[in-house]
């Protein structure tokens, strides 16, 4: 293996031009299959990525408007705040471990049927929780909600991984983060205006209509991403393609197929002409229900554990979950001191003023995707052209660090203000700050993993899904006894100052990831052979 190209180092520009003017290559390498997802045109693309944010939206919709009707259910069916903030807590762990029972079958039957049937199955258990009059009603369709809906984030980066080339992924993990961040600051806004003009039952049927409509998207319109190519960017046939022999050799990469070093070869140059002699499938076909990959069911198993192994084997896998599990406390745990805080003296906040708490976030976060989702992509095509043309994916992390002072800051002004009685301003101000620094941090985090990891990313997300779920679940249990012993003042500041040293934990791997990689790269292709075909 060539030191200089380790799994994830890629050239993305071709200085070689006359004019001087670089030609960008497109990577990962795209085959001759006009099936391909990487050959789909950009609004094919676009389509199926917005359904997918759409589900992850209605995803964190369901898990965080919760809040905002604990005030009334705690009077209507008399459950303690305590108890409703287990309720939460309880969501975050299942989100923590459904992944891992799950992606083993969006690796045997594709991404799609995944999709349907969590849309549904979570449809239906917001009948039940709008229909909820015990403590059984509250923690089973909490717990189960998560657990189904726990390959949000982990579908949503294999299907980025699936369809878009390594120049885009930065802004398409971008506007997945504040999609997200959307149904999390957002839907308590919805919900507590539902809550106080229709009643708390109310906020789940909308979920239910919701949820129904995205189903009918989902069945109609969503294409199956899941497309077999081998583990370095070659072209292999698609298994589910019985129209294309598998002793047909695709005149159009004779090169790849030579070229074992697909990151710098002559064939990364060549621009991938479509083999017009392989049909295109059907619309029923591209919407069949399933499509079977060419793994057995003992590989798929396999996924349910290896998540774990490659956690602790990389070294950066991990570092990126930790990162990321506290990011995403940063913006889940204000949440449950809201509901917990405001409705008490000096404030005294009905659900539809906590709901309007979540607009600074949300304005953060916008102008957070609006600044770093095109800066981040332009970023490593810039870094990448002084590079020679070579890109490197801890050139995405320089723009977390140009951030990672503001997520700590908010949190001090958020706590702080809280616990002084202060104007609502400054702890709505905090919460925006905050947001505003989460977005480029977390999608960084995010894309350094897509670039680095393509091959194994579904691993590798679980197993960042598992601990940040770990440490949300963590954080939220723990916060009011925690609180009750040091003040909510100090609790942010302490949760504030460990932020901030893990941020600025990119440092080093800016300087020492390619290290990394090139130490572990036998390891991460000996796992990757694990998802050759998937």
């Amino acid at each position: 293996m060539d030191l200089e190209f380790p799994p994830g180092t890629v050239r993305i520009e071709d200085l070689s031009q006359s004019d001087g003017a670089g030609e960008a290559i497109l990577q990962p390498r795209p085959t001759s299959n006009p099936n391909d997802p990487l050959n789909w045109s950009l609004w094919r693309k676009n389509l199926n990525f917005s359904l997918t944010s759409y589900y992850v939206l209605m995803i964190f919709a369901l898990i965080d408007v919760a809040t905002v009707t604990w005030a009334p259910v705690h009077r209507e069916l008399g459950f303690s705040f305590a108890l409703l903030n287990n309720s939460y807590a309880a969501g975050c762990g299942a989100l923590a471990v459904g992944a891992i029972i799950l992606v083993p079958f969006s690796l045997k039957l594709g991404r799609r049927p995944i999709y349907v049937i969590s849309t549904a199955a979570q449809c239906g258990l917001s009948v039940w929780l709008a229909k909820m009059v015990n403590v059984a009603d509250l923690m089973g369709p909490n717990v189960l909600t998560c657990l189904v809906g726990a390959l949000a984030e982990v579908l949503v980066q294999m299907t980025v991984a699936d369809i878009y080339f390594v120049h885009q992924r930065g802004l398409a993990n971008t506007i997945y983060y504040w999609v997200m961040t959307a149904g999390v600051t957002l839907s308590p806004l919805a919900g507590g205006y539902v809550t106080a003009s229709q009643g708390w039952r109310w906020v789940w049927w909308w979920m239910v209509i919701l949820l129904g409509a995205g189903f009918v998207a989902f069945v109609f319109l969503y294409e199956e991403t899941m497309f077999s190519r081998s583990i370095d960017g070659l072209a292999v046939p698609d298994a589910n393609d019985a129209t294309h022999s598998p002793d047909k050799k695709d005149s159009e990469l004779p090169a790849a197929q030579e070229n074992a070093t697909a990151e710098k070869g002559p064939s990364d140059i060549a621009a991938v002409a479509i083999d017009h002699s392989i049909p295109k499938k059907s619309y029923c076909q591209r919407l069949a229900l399933w499509t079977i990959s060419p793994i057995s069911w003992g590989q798929a198993a396999k996924h349910a554990y290896q998540p774990f192994l490659i956690i602790f084997w990389f070294p950066s896998i991990f570092f990126m979950a930790f990162e990321y599990g506290l990011l995403t406390a940063c913006s889940t745990v204000p949440v449950t001191t809201l509901s917990a805080v405001m409705p008490l003296p000096p404030y005294n906040f009905g659900p539809e003023q906590i709901g309007l708490m979540g607009i600074p976030p949300f304005i953060g976060v916008s102008l957070a995707t609006i600044l770093s989702g095109p800066v981040s992509d332009r970023l490593a095509v810039f870094l990448a052209r002084r590079n020679h043309g070579v890109f490197e994916p801890e050139m995405r992390l320089w723009q977390a660090l140009a951030f990672a002072a503001l997520v700590p800051a908010g949190l001090f002004m958020f706590g702080i203000g809280l616990n002084n009685g202060s104007h609502w301003l400054l702890p709505a101000f905090g919460l925006g700050i905050s947001a505003f620094g989460i977005v480029p941090a977390s999608s960084s985090a995010l894309t350094y993993l897509t670039d680095s990891y393509t091959d194994i990313i579904a691993d590798a997300v679980v197993g960042v899904t598992f601990i940040r779920n770990v440490i949300s679940t963590f954080f939220v249990f723990v916060q009011t006894p925690w609180i009750d012993r040091v003040g909510l003042d100090w609790f942010y500041v302490t949760f504030g100052l460990i932020v901030a040293v893990i941020m600025l934990g990119n440092l080093p791997l800016i300087y020492f990831g390619k290290r990394l990689r090139i130490q572990l790269a036998a390891r991460y292709r000996r796992y990757a052979q694990n998802f050759d075909g998937v």
